[in-house]
């Protein structure tokens, strides 16, 4: 029998990024991520997204 598991992506991950929050910042993301259907980490990515869009 082959090996179990996850399969593998075509884009590696292996990058993380940690950032310090206040307990309100991080309820204020939470919850919006909650009322989104969405995790934090998605809302996150959604965001940087956002900033690259917008003009300089």
């Amino acid at each position: 029998m082959g090996k179990m598991g996850r399969p593998k992506s075509d884009v590696i991950k292996d990058k993380i990024v940690s950032i310090r929050m206040s307990d309100k910042e991080y309820i204020k993301l939470r919850d919006y991520s909650e009322r989104h259907q969405q995790t934090i980490t998605e809302t996150i990515k959604k965001g940087v997204e956002l900033l690259y869009k917008t003009k300089e």
